[in-house]
This record gives C-alpha cells, sequence and structure tokens, in this order.
C-alpha cells in the first residue's frame, strides 16, 4: 500500500473506533476521564498556565496562515492533481482528529454527570416553577445586598485577570462537596480572537490542543465569572455544554464573593425565565414582574451587547456548531446548553439555594 494512503485509511478507522466507543462510557470514564486525561491536562496546563497570553491562539492563527498559503500555492494545479490533494488534506484532518480525540474530546463519550452524580433528569412544571421562584428570591436578595437599590444594575468591580484567580475559590469550596470537581492548575486566558468570538456568538472556548480555557474578553462583565467557571469545566474533562453549564454555576455560586454569586444565579435564573416565555407566557409575565429592575437592566446590557454583534455569520456558526456537537455524542446539539436546568431543578430538590 503507498504510503500516502496511511493516514487517510487511519482516519476512516478512528470514526469507526470511535462509533464503537460511545457504547462503552464506563470504559472511557475509568480509562480515560479519570486517568490519561488528568495526566495530559495536568501536564499541559502546568507547562503553559502562567504564559501569558494564549498560546493556542497564536498555534491557530499560524496553521491558518499556512494552510491559507498552501490552498492558494495549490489553486492552479487543484483539478490537474485532485487526487493527491485530496489525500493531503485528509492526512491532516485524520492527524488533526486523533490529537484532538486523544488530547481532549474522548470526554464527548464519558459517563453522563447524572448518573455520575445520581441525579434525576425529569422534572415537573410544578417543580421548575418552584425553582424558578426561589431563584427569583435568591438573586434579588444577592443584587440589593450588593447595590442597596432594586433598580440599580450590577456593575462587576474586578478585573479580568482578578476573576480568573478569583474562581478558585468557588471551585475548592465545590470539591469539598464533590471530588471530582477538583480543580488545579490555572490556565485560563482572555482570547486573541475575542472579536471573531463575538461575531460567531460564543463567550469562550477550550483549545483543546493546548488544554488552555479561553474568554471572550469582550463580554458584559456581570456575567464574567459563569462563562469562566464554564470553560474550566471543559479543561476538567467535562465535554458536555449542559454540564459544563451546571458546574459553572455551582463554582461561581458556592464562591465566597456576592458578585459571583450573583452571575451564577443571575445566569440561572435567566435561562428559566426563557423556558417559562416559550412554555407559559402569562407566568413568564407574572414571574418577571417580582424580578429587581437592576436584574433586568444586566439583562438588557446582555442582549444589547449581543444584538449589536449579530450577523449572519452568527447564524452559520451556530449551525455549524450544532452538527459539530451533535457529531460528537451531543444530540441536542445548540440546544444542550439549556439542558443544565435539568440539573439545577433535580440537584436543588434537596437543598437550600
Amino acid at each position: 500500500m503507498k504510503s500516502k494512503y496511511i493516514l487517510p485509511l487511519l482516519f476512516l478507522i478512528q470514526i469507526i473506533i470511535l462509533k464503537i466507543l460511545r457504547f462503552l462510557p464506563e470504559f472511557i470514564e475509568s480509562f480515560y476521564s479519570n486517568g490519561l486525561y488528568l495526566k495530559i491536562s495536568y501536564f499541559s496546563r502546568t507547562l503553559l498556565g502562567k504564559i501569558p497570553f494564549s498560546v493556542g491562539d497564536c498555534i491557530y492563527s499560524i496553521l491558518i496562515v499556512l494552510a491559507i498559503r498552501w490552498f492558494w500555492k495549490i489553486r492552479k494545479t487543484w483539478k490537474l492533481q485532485w487526487q493527491d490533494n485530496l489525500l493531503r488534506v485528509l492526512s491532516c484532518l485524520s492527524i488533526f482528529y486523533f490529537f484532538f480525540h486523544l488530547l481532549w474530546a474522548l470526554n464527548y463519550y464519558r459517563e453522563p454527570l447524572f448518573e455520575k452524580m445520581k441525579i434525576q433528569r425529569e422534572y415537573t412544571d410544578a417543580e421548575l416553577l418552584a425553582f424558578t421562584k426561589k431563584l427569583i428570591v435568591k438573586t434579588n436578595e444577592i443584587q440589593f445586598q450588593i447595590t442597596q437599590k432594586e433598580s440599580s444594575k450590577i456593575v462587576f468591580p474586578y478585573s479580568q485577570n482578578q476573576a480568573f484567580q478569583m474562581n478558585l475559590n468557588g471551585y475548592r469550596n465545590l470539591a469539598q462537596e464533590h471530588s471530582f470537581f477538583k480543580y488545579e492548575v490555572l490556565s485560563i486566558k482572555k482570547s486573541l480572537f475575542s472579536l471573531p468570538l463575538t461575531y460567531m456568538g460564543f463567550g469562550g472556548y477550550l483549545n483543546p490542543f493546548t488544554n488552555e480555557a479561553q474568554v471572550n474578553d469582550l463580554l458584559p462583565m456581570y456575567n464574567f465569572p459563569l462563562t469562566s467557571c464554564h470553560e474550566m469545566a471543559h479543561q476538567m474533562g467535562f465535554a458536555s455544554e449542559s454540564e459544563c453549564n451546571f458546574i459553572g454555576v455551582l463554582a461561581s455560586v458556592k464562591n465566597d464573593n456576592l458578585y459571583y454569586k450573583y452571575s451564577g444565579y443571575s445566569f440561572s435564573l435567566h435561562y428559566c425565565l426563557s423556558i417559562w416565555k416559550v412554555k407559559n407566557e402569562k407566568i413568564f409575565q407574572q414571574l418577571k414582574k417580582s424580578v429587581h429592575g437592576g436584574i433586568l437592566k444586566n439583562y438588557q446590557e446582555s442582549y444589547d451587547f449581543w444584538k449589536k454583534y449579530q450577523t449572519p455569520i452568527e447564524t452559520g456558526f451556530e449551525i455549524f456548531y450544532d452538527n459539530f456537537l451533535k457529531s460528537n455524542n451531543q444530540k441536542d446539539g445548540m440546544d444542550s446548553y439549556s439542558k443544565f436546568v435539568d440539573l439545577m431543578v433535580n440537584y436543588y430538590k434537596t437543598r437550600e439555594l
């Protein structure tokens, strides 16, 4: 067999293996997520964590330039040598695909968090309503505690770099209750691609090759703690977006700092209100009336921010990412972000907010 066919063939074999691994979550959980991955991520974060800029973003920039240069170079010979060029592309994809899964993405196939934590997946409308009302009381309480005025929005008083360090407090407190949420070696950066990320509609992402958590530094700051804690959850080996929203909320509300608690509770409340807006407009309006005006101003601040950058590009990337998630064992795609409410409602059935 000619060597040029080896990597494309391995690409096909990898896809077949992953189709099988989705039926072996216990194996992935024990061997990879709680074994090999912990060593890989610890090494990556120790190596790159103290570098003040995103190494991963720099690598991506170089690779994008090289890819554009290569496609420009072969533009005139593409039709004549299309087979060789296609094999080169498939070979590159094969290498990318292998390291993507080895270094992080096998976590897509691990045991679901609701099983790990023995949390139910379903809830009734009555349970959702009771939980939403509790959230309103709690979020109102914290908002007033900070501002001393119901109509004042929250203004986050810390820098982004301070926030990254402060995230550790919430994770330390959370790990005391659930040891599998222990976070070690901080490696979280402001993304060099923050503006493109904003146009794509993303608050951050994890670089699976360098294990750096990247956060969009243009975001409204009241939501910054939650977003950065979400990306840190990905670093810990949780791939599901709904699970990372859930973990991000817990790490925020378990933080000793009131601004962090507000970030987590207001985020959860916003999702619950959005569900009611779709489910029952009358109940939504009743619930909204009991929310402090300052909280609603923060929601408007976030809405205005994303509205300013909304373009067809965002829609295109949402479609792409929706299909990406579905192809990686997240059947709900982009809708999985809101599924964390399932975990929240059932987690707090027997706990106080």
